[in-house]
């Protein structure tokens, strides 16, 4: 591996919050050389300059020329403007999530990458959650997901419905657990303090018999991310928001129950009895967006695929479509005064 003294000059466009958080992670990722950040809002490059010590770039052509990566930290509107840019200047690109405001664009974007073969990697970060991490260590074989992902109101992510700004986490770690097509979707929702839905719930079928059922809300009066996976004589319980993990087993009694951590279960009707178990593992200490963003250099750098490839961003996307779709034919039938 020839990566030890090999550093990608990388440059961020786009100083708001996470875009903050993104140049404060990488120069801490020894294979970034981070030349600066562009952003369209003079006030806000300033602000960020001071607050992260970085070099404010006023001009995206020349971060563009200057840099091997381009981080994409911008509103999604814009993202598709930026991606194609970066690609035709055969740049490799780091877009954070949702890949793109439409389909249409995410379809011509995964279309460049593959004919130019620059690296692109999508910013679904809950697959970088360590919590999540342990949890594929346990042997996951998910049949049915629910999950739940509210937060308070937050003008900024609004630009988008929240399907697109939220619940498409989960709808990337469902894909990802679930390898089979989708069957069937069903999905509601509704705008409360937005143009577009705020709350939002969805059924995903699969044709294998799985399903997951997510619900997304920013209009609630906590913060809340958990995923709960349920299989064969086992439950996973995810906090991504607080990192942990718990897990339940369930097995058949043999001998004596001697453990003082688990406990006896009688299904009757002379079926043996069965052994419940609590095992909380240890979850890593990882950022996870440190993490995404080290581990899409080392794609590059020894010309691996990204974790979370431009194609998993674009199926997110369309599943995140039919959803918003669903609920609008729905909302078209009610009536608000």
């Amino acid at each position: 591996m020839q990566t030890e003294n090999r550093k990608l000059k990388i440059g961020v466009l786009g100083a708001g919050h996470l875009g903050k958080i993104h140049l404060k992670q990488i120069r801490e990722i020894r294979e970034y050389d981070l030349i600066g950040f562009y952003d369209s809002d003079d006030k806000q490059a300033k602000l960020a300059a001071k607050e992260t010590g970085a070099k404010a770039i006023r001009d995206f052509d020349e971060i563009v020329s200057e840099a091997e990566v381009i981080d994409i930290v911008t509103p999604t509107t814009s993202h598709f403007k930026y991606a194609v840019g970066a690609i035709e200047a055969g740049k490799h690109v780091f877009i954070e999530k949702p890949l793109t405001y439409t389909l249409e664009e995410a379809d011509i974007l995964v279309k460049k990458v593959r004919k130019s073969g620059v690296k692109a990697q999508v910013g679904h970060v809950e697959r970088f959650n360590p919590a999540f991490l342990a949890a594929q260590e346990e042997g996951l074989e998910p049949a049915f997901i629910e999950a739940t992902r509210i937060s308070q109101y937050n003008p900024r992510g609004t630009d988008v419905s929240v399907v697109l700004d939220l619940m498409i986490h989960d709808l990337d770690l469902v894909l990802h657990l679930i390898n089979s097509e989708i069957s069937h979707v069903s999905a509601s929702g509704v705008p409360v303090v937005s143009d577009t839905p705020d709350i939002a719930n969805a059924r995903i079928e699969f044709e294998n018999g799985y399903v997951a059922n997510l619900t997304a809300s920013r209009a609630s009066l906590k913060n809340e991310r958990k995923m709960r996976i349920f299989q064969k004589n086992a439950y996973f319980n995810i906090n991504f928001l607080e990192k942990k993990l718990d897990i339940i087993r369930i097995n058949e009694l043999k001998g004596i129950n001697l453990n003082p951590l688990s406990m006896t279960i009688d299904p009757g009707n002379g079926k043996p009895k069965k052994q419940v178990t609590i095992h909380k593992p240890k979850v890593p200490e990882i950022n996870a967006i440190r993490e995404e963003l080290r581990l899409f250099a080392l794609s590059i750098m020894e010309n691996t695929e990204p974790v979370v490839t431009i194609e998993d961003g674009f199926r997110s996307l369309r599943l995140a479509y039919i959803i918003l779709e669903k609920i609008n034919e729905k909302l078209n039938k009610i009536s608000f005064s």
